[in-house]
């Protein structure tokens, strides 16, 4: 399976704009520059799209791994916040958090935390990216 993107882009750094799309047509010549990605301007940013896609993806692997576990989760919330920071040879993400908050009925917490790190671990997002991921999971009764 495959999934693309595209991005384009018009002058220079500061002063430029670019769009994204991706195949899905969700984003459509979405805007984002340096200041949406560096300031507050209206418009999304490459590292808020990869928080949107780690708490995606690891909110999928979290329902596998609780459906293998035999728990039906009736609710489950995560959100992700990406660091940017920069070092010598440039801007890095170092790492994600990851916060959860879970309503599943009749949870055992032992079987929910099994099942919470090897979602965490084992998201294809998870296994891509090259910083440290950190998680806060509560389980709601």
């Amino acid at each position: 399976m495959k999934r693309t993107a595209t991005a384009a882009w018009t002058g220079g750094l500061m002063d430029g704009k670019g769009n994204l799309s991706t195949q899905s047509g969700v984003l459509r010549d979405t805007g984002y520059g340096f200041r949406t990605r560096f300031e507050e301007e209206p418009g999304t940013n490459p590292e808020e799209l990869i928080a949107a896609a780690h708490a995606g993806c690891f909110t999928m692997a979290l329902a596998a791994q609780l459906g293998e576990a035999g728990m039906v989760a009736e609710n489950l919330r995560t959100s992700a916040a990406v660091t940017l920071e920069k070092k010598e040879d440039g801007f890095s993400i170092t790492a994600v958090h990851l916060d959860l908050s879970a309503r599943i009925p009749g949870a055992n917490r032992q079987a929910f935390d099994a099942a919470v790190n090897k979602a965490k671990t084992g998201c294809p997002v998870s296994k891509l990216l090259n910083a440290e991921i950190t998680l806060d999971a509560k389980l709601e009764s």
